[in-house]
């Protein structure tokens, strides 16, 4: 299994997790479930691979990510009940899975030799797009666009901090180590400590 392999596998696992508990607080069955989980944790790869033209996609060629992100969904299913506040464990775990994602959207784009700019686009992409698809499809407001939240510029650091790593001659595994470590540590901040960007204001116009 290759580094990237890897890095495909835990986003479509954690992505599966959120997918599921959000599925959970909808109250939808099991199939509900399953059918949320997979949209969230094989979205933004599908989009990613669709829009690189990587044939076939990745979840195509490897069924067994279908399986893996149904299998979270079956554990979720019977387990939710025990948690005590679903929400913040969805907020968590997409932290997770946001700093998996991105390095593996930017590590599919470099491998096949786009350029930066696209590379960046493909590992923000692939880290948010599937939760866009879970909140949308399950009528929450999207993580990605809460006000003054970080999470699509934490996407676009990172992305950008392993273009750069690249740039600079690290080798790919440390490039995408970095690109992690800066996702998951801006969101974390914005979690946690609640760092935000500027939000527009409205002012009157001017006579």
């Amino acid at each position: 299994m290759t580094f990237l392999m890897l890095l495909d596998y835990a986003s479509v696992l954690v992505f599966a997790l959120t997918g599921a508990l959000v599925a959970s607080r909808a109250q939808l069955d099991i199939v509900g479930f399953a059918f949320v989980a997979c949209l969230t944790a094989l979205g933004g790869g599908t989009v990613r691979d669709l829009l690189l033209d990587r044939n076939p996609v990745f979840w195509i060629g490897n069924p067994d990510y279908i399986l893996l992100a149904a299998s979270a969904a079956v554990a979720v299913f019977f387990t939710a009940h025990l948690l005590e506040s679903r929400l913040r464990w969805v907020v968590w775990l997409d932290s997770f899975a946001l700093s998996v994602a991105v390095p593996a959207g930017t590590g599919a784009a470099i491998a096949l030799g786009s350029p930066p700019v696209i590379t960046v686009l493909m590992g923000m992409a692939t880290g948010t797009l599937g939760g866009l698809m879970r909140d949308v499809v399950c009528n929450e407001v999207p993580l990605v666009l809460k006000q003054g939240e970080l999470y699509i510029s934490c996407a676009m650091a990172g992305a950008i901090t392993a273009v750069a790593a690249i740039g600079a001659g690290l080798e790919l595994g440390l490039a995408l180590s970095a690109c992690a470590a800066v996702c998951w540590s801006l969101r974390a901040g914005s979690i946690l400590f609640g760092w935000h960007l500027p939000v527009y204001k409205s002012r009157p116009p001017r006579s």
